[in-house]
């Protein structure tokens, strides 16, 4: 019999253990009161059939791929529907009804570090194409919301928002985070005393489940996303799972048994190994790839990538070097009756080769026998069974090549005949329990051919399929059913739990049926562009579900899909203009978001801005380090993104409608947008910079505000910079409010200057930019600067002209000659790093010889006559780029940007268009201004 111990289980599932068996308990579902959970399904059933018979519920988009019968067996309703939900609304407004706090909404964005690790058992339970860690979704579900208040997770994946959701009610969770709680109810976290630099325990949220609308376009993804969600009476559970277990057992013992090499002990099979069988390009002569491309050397198994064929001797690769004299062998397939497709199939040739078993508690490892080959080959499903085994053909897509390649085009032709008889009886069982068919499920990506075998790695041998791809290896497992549905119900039962408050849809993000301004946080992981092709790599579980993704309105960049990068950033658009509907107005939304192509980055911050977003502070989470560090940039995208995006609140959008076409619309933007962004940044002990606050940003972001709701700038960069250095308080570089600067003057007080952090000099924006940070910290002369800078210019774009950098220094900075007083900025360098030099007038000759010839950032006011005198430069040059007929290869980007900031000015969105097809498309696609005056040209042309 497997053995059942479990781990010891925590608080939350003991007090799930010791609950009643509630099948039979009564319900209260919208008022109505229901006997039990099953007159409840019935009920809500029935409701839900009738609106499968709705032509026009039919046509929602994103509706999945399925019969009314498998989607209704799917489904749990009001709270789970595979298919979209017709009673979101409904909950929402339930909910909301049972709120009674009241409080002032504003926060500052998130900004403090994050670790949190995958070793947790919900986490582990079920695997998925890419998650994120429940309990680092907790802090931000902490940080922006109150109990009872409602998180929406349009791309939901498995669920861990709303998992994250309803542990923000458990203590001892909330506790494991690192934080406090007191009695009644208060979490505080460990801060920074700004008096005295001692740490101090300061409050900040409030104990208590949130409720949580979870939508994916996956019907897998919801399925899942239902069973970590769901109340399960665990005890009801494991008694029914251990009794599933041990019938299935009993059926399928027999299969994985063989017979020790002494021919008489019986041992128990842990895994076969099975090896692709190739021909030889010379001789023709069958190749077992395992046997030749793995060797033994004494007790480690060495892989060889290039062998001799055992016939003729001639060297073989699988993927020869360009280099290399080898040559790639030749695939052999296979023609076989099918008996689910019923008809004869061609399949790459495919041999076990070797058993690892075990008698009692140890290991044993033998070549295959003719005993162990015969049974191999003759197990197969049962007639009255073959209805269980989904009879789905692969559908064409990006990654279809790799399973094509070697004769699997039905879903079933991943798996051994051993492994879908096995299945076929274990799916007879579950029928009728969706947490058996969770577990059953959970295991499905252990059990296909995509599991490599590697005995190169030793104890580590078994690795699993590769991470989201459809690749089938020449060497892989077939993994023992029955250990694998023991192993796993030891993972299921600590990720099943008793708490409820999540609603459940499958449909587009963009479809879901929530009334405006009615969600009070909004938490996405969206997909990634390319990385990631969802709906293929959900194809072989969805199959077992008989529910399909319906792709149409799949948020990718996908070849076979005919989605690019433009057709992604439209999707995405979308999206987020639906998430800025539902959202209330002043209230966040977090943007989880992993890529390392920054078109794909620039693509979600202009999908964000266009749905009418901006964005407060955009942050990288370091996973190998588990640090939330501050960023900007296109080139900054090799670690996760986490945006921190805001609605501006509806008093503001008024102001604004009578402001827009005057300079006070410039600063009441710009004053509400300070409110919003992060008064201090931290990692660790120190401060750092908030680049959000610098004054560049700011008008980058105010010009782009402007810009998307249409209205020229009313003022220039030059302008802005002086009006914001009247209006605003100043500090290390950054720009605050009254009551802010206090804040962050305490705060320095303990903590010392903000850390700048390092930056990349990629092209002429980049290059002023680190001057800017160099020269502010430290003024220096020409010879001190060029070899740093020399150092820097390792990793300069190839369609960015290279400008000399005494150009870079005399068109954004001021060098002192010597005459007049010392500049402020050089004067307090060097008062404060030489004893001599304090308390100096600003002409004494001592102090003057020091400060000859040294770089220094000019004030707002010489700022702007040195900005207006570049604008000049480069709208000159711009101009040129104006009348060359050929395509640009090299060029000023930065004149680019100017020219096109003109162009929108004077409405002249032809001559964007004209020059955008000049440049390369990637250059333009990589650049979030351009794209954003390119887009935003685009649409008006269309428009007029």
């Amino acid at each position: 019999m497997p053995n059942f111990e479990e781990p010891k289980q925590d608080l939350l599932f003991t007090d799930s253990i010791n609950a009643s068996e509630g099948y039979e308990k009564e319900e209260i579902c919208f008022g109505i009161r229901f006997p039990s959970e099953k007159a409840r399904r019935a009920h809500f059933t029935e409701e839900l059939r009738k609106k499968l018979r709705d032509p026009e519920f039919r046509k929602i988009e994103g509706f999945p791929i399925g019969d009314d019968e498998d989607i209704l067996n799917l489904s749990d309703p009001p709270y789970y529907t595979a298919c979209p939900n017709p009673w979101v609304q409904e909950f929402i407004a339930e909910w909301e009804s049972q709120k009674d706090n009241i409080e002032d909404h504003h926060r500052e964005p998130f900004a403090t570090d994050v670790s949190e690790g995958k070793n947790d058992p919900i986490y582990n339970a079920h695997s998925y194409h890419t998650k994120v860690p429940h309990k680092a979704i907790m802090r931000f579900i902490l940080h922006y919301t109150q109990p009872g208040d409602i998180v929406f997770d349009a791309f939901a994946g498995t669920g861990m928002t709303g998992v994250a959701a309803q542990m923000c009610g458990d203590r001892d969770v909330v506790l494991s985070l690192g934080y406090q709680v007191k009695p009644d109810g208060t979490i505080l976290q460990e801060e920074v005393e700004e008096e005295n630099g001692k740490k101090a325990w300061r409050p900040f949220s409030k104990l208590g489940a949130r409720k949580a609308v979870l939508n994916d376009l996956s019907p897998a993804a919801t399925f899942i996303a239902y069973n970590y969600n769901t109340p399960v009476n665990i005890l009801s559970f494991k008694r029914t799972a251990k009794k599933i277990i041990s019938d299935f057992e009993k059926k399928t013992k027999w299969m994985w048994e063989t017979l020790h090499t002494d021919r008489k002990t019986l041992g128990k099979v842990n895994y076969i190994v099975w090896s692709d069988v190739y021909s030889c390009p010379e001789c023709s002569g069958e190749i077992i790839y395992y046997k030749e491309a793995f060797i033994k050397n004494g007790g480690a198994v060495e892989f060889n990538p290039e062998f001799n064929c055992p016939h003729c001797n001639c060297s073989i690769s699988k993927n020869p070097p360009k280099n290399s004299q080898a040559q790639k062998p030749a695939r052999i397939f296979e023609s076989a009756y099918d008996p689910i497709t019923r008809a004869v199939t061609e399949k790459q040739k495919q041999v076990p080769v070797l058993i690892n078993y075990s008698i009692g508690t140890r290991r044993h490892e033998k070549l295959i026998d003719s005993d162990d080959l015969l049974k191999a080959t003759s197990i197969d499903v049962s007639d009255d069974l073959i209805k269980n085994i989904p009879f789905s053909e692969i559908i064409e897509g990006d990654k279809s090549a790799d399973p094509f390649g070697c004769g699997v085009r039905h879903v079933h032709q991943f798996y051994t005949k051993r492994i879908l008889a096995s299945l076929s009886i274990l799916a007879d069982l579950t029928k009728g329990h969706p947490q058996l068919e969770f577990l059953v499920g959970s295991m499905l990506p252990k059990l296909t051919i995509m599991n490599r075998y590697m005995p190169q790695h030793g104890g580590r041998a078994l690795v699993g399929p590769m991470a989201n791809t459809l690749y089938v290896p020449p060497v892989s497992v077939e993994n023992n059913v029955i250990d694998q549905l023991v192993f796993q119900f030891k993972k299921i039962i600590q990720a099943l739990t008793s708490l409820s408050g999540s609603v459940i849809t499958t449909q587009a993000a963009q479809s879901v049926d929530i009334q405006d301004s009615s969600i009070d946080y909004i938490f996405l992981d969206p997909p990634f562009g390319s990385n990631i092709m969802y709906s293929e790599l959900s194809y072989i579980r969805e199959s077992w579900l008989r529910v399909i993704t319906n792709n149409k309105p799949e948020a990718i960049e996908n070849k076979t899909q005919k989605k690019g990068i433009d057709e992604y950033r439209d999707l995405m658009t979308n999206c987020f203009e639906k998430a800025f509907k539902y959202l209330k107005p002043g209230h966040w939304m977090t943007v989880e978001f992993s890529n390392t192509k920054a078109s794909v980055w620039n693509s979600i911050q202009n999908a964000l801005s266009d749905a009418g977003f901006i964005v407060a502070s955009v942050a990288a989470l370091d996973k190998t380090r588990g640090g939330l560090h501050a960023m900007l940039g296109p080139t900054a995208v090799k670690q996760d993104l986490v945006i921190s995006a805001y609605k501006p609140n509806g008093g503001f959008e008024e102001r604004f409608q009578k402001e827009a076409q005057t300079e006070e619309g410039v600063w009441d933007f710009v004053r509400t947008h300070l409110k919003y962004l992060p008064v201090t940044k931290r990692q660790g002990p120190l401060m750092l910079f908030v680049p959000e606050r610098d004054p560049r940003i700011l008008f980058d972001q105010m010009v782009a505000y402007y810009v998307r709701k249409g209205y020229p700038v009313p003022i220039s960069s030059q302008e802005f910079q002086i009006g914001l250095a009247q209006r605003f308080i100043e500090r290390d570089g950054m720009y605050f409010l009254p009551d802010q600067v206090a804040e962050y003057d305490r705060k320095k007080m303990t903590s010392g200057a903000p850390q700048q952090l390092s930056m990349f000099v990629s092209d002429e924006a980049s290059s002023i930019q680190w001057l800017r940070q160099l020269i502010r910290e430290k003024p220096q002369t020409f010879s001190d600067i060029n070899p740093q800078f020399m150092q820097q210019l390792g990793g300069w774009s190839k369609n960015e002209a290279q400008l000399d950098l005494r150009e870079l220094l005399n068109q954004n900075f001021l060098c002192y000659d010597g005459k007049g007083p010392v500049p402020e900025q050089i004067h307090a360098y060097l008062s404060t790093n030489w004893k001599e030099l304090r308390n100096l007038p600003k002409d004494d000759p001592a102090l003057v010889t020091k400060a000859r010839d040294r770089w220094y950032v000019p004030d707002p006011n010489k700022a702007g006559d040195l900005e207006k005198l570049r604008e000049k430069a480069l709208l000159k040059e711009f101009e040129e780029y104006k009348e060359v007929k050929k395509k640009l290869k090299v060029f000023r980007l930065e004149a680019v940007r100017a020219g096109f900031k003109k162009a929108w000015q004077e409405r002249d969105y032809a001559v964007i268009v004209a020059v955008a097809d000049k440049i390369p498309n990637n250059v333009l696609e990589e650049d979030p201004k351009l794209l954003m005056w390119y887009d935003q040209a685009v649409t008006r042309m269309g428009g007029e």
